[in-house]
């Protein structure tokens, strides 16, 4: 099969075996793809690694075989999920996966637009739900979210959910016009920059404190201001590992909740419940194909080729894109 390979840092055409289902595997033709922050942060991980390595973590594609304990699926079935950092990614023609990680693939959509929202959906209802324990069903309606990069890959997913599900007032931030413009569409009530006074500008707005906050981007940057925008007894979720130790004496008196969301977590540590985020992704299928959420496409990148699988890695590390940048084909 073709495939895009890591090769000492760089990406390359190379020809690799048809993966084999093993277990609860499925083989998957994989029709389209996304781009994620994880891509380009495995590719530079292996940058001294002559041996041919594959990332990406988000497909839509077609079931084309499935392992003799697999059950969730039949060969032919469209569908679409992020997979396992620990498992050889999918820029291939063919890629193996756990079934108990993968969705029905929303039947509204296009591979190109359903390819783009598995690994975002995971994490931003993972990060919401469970981590900061907002209620789905709109029991915390009326509280309020600040989600810190609003605009990005699980900013554009994590707005609707807050807004559309939880009921929640949503501010996100957002250092550019495009970007003020693209949060406010996907629901957002209020938008603010990061790169400015945050408390300042909550405060301007009239909100002296939420009740929730998901960072989306640098922990180690933000923290101050998060630990002085947090309500009493509220909760903080990071997406993003941070760098140094964070100064955790800033939110000791407000009995701040900290957590950290990890999407492959489950798949990583083959934990008891990895299953739910097949339930997810078939939840978030259904929420689709119902209006209720939207894709979050920001550019269609063309083929799946090394040459524009680069100049989407560089757009994300220059962290300046909106949406998700899809590629399909090979």
């Amino acid at each position: 099969m073709k495939a895009i390979a890591v090769i000492n840092g760089n990406l390359h055409d190379v020809e690799l075996p048809v993966p084999q289902p093993q277990g609860r595997d499925l083989v998957v033709k994989v029709e389209a793809i996304s781009v994620n922050p994880v891509d380009f942060k495995q590719r530079k991980a292996a940058a001294h690694d002559g041996e041919p390595r594959l990332v990406g973590w988000d497909v839509a594609g077609t079931v084309s075989a499935v392992g003799p304990q697999a059950t969730l699926f039949k060969v032919g079935d469209a569908v679409y999920y992020a997979g396992s950092v620990v498992r050889p990614g999918a820029n291939s023609e063919f890629h193996a996966v756990d079934e108990r990680i993968v969705g029905r693939k929303p039947a509204s959509l296009s591979v190109e637009h359903a390819a783009a929202l598995p690994l975002t959906s995971i994490t931003a209802w993972e990060a919401l739900f469970e981590r900061l324990g907002v209620s789905r069903s709109g029991a915390d309606e009326g509280k309020s979210v600040l989600i810190i990069g609003g605009a990005g890959g699980v900013g554009s997913i994590a707005i609707q959910l807050a807004k559309k599900l939880a009921k929640l007032n949503v501010i996100a931030t957002a250092s550019r016009r495009a970007s003020e413009q693209w949060c406010r569409a996907l629901g957002a009530d209020h938008v603010i920059d990061h790169l400015g006074d945050m408390p300042a500008q909550l405060a301007a707005l009239g909100l002296a404190e939420v009740d929730y906050i998901l960072c989306l981007n640098d922990i180690d940057a933000h923290f101050a201001a998060m630990a002085a925008a947090i309500a009493p007894q509220g909760k903080i979720c990071a997406i993003v590992r941070n760098e140094r130790p964070l100064p955790m004496d800033l939110v000791f008196a407000k009995s701040v909740t900290v957590v950290f969301e990890m999407m492959f977590t489950r798949s990583m540590f083959g934990t008891a419940d990895m299953i739910e985020q097949h339930k997810l992704l078939n939840e978030v299928a259904a929420l689709v194909d119902a209006g209720v959420l939207t894709t979050t496409v920001g550019e269609n990148g063309g083929r799946i080729d090394p040459a524009n699988l680069t100049r989407a890695h560089a757009a994300l590390e220059a962290g300046r894109t909106i949406g998700k940048i899809v590629l399909s084909g090979f």
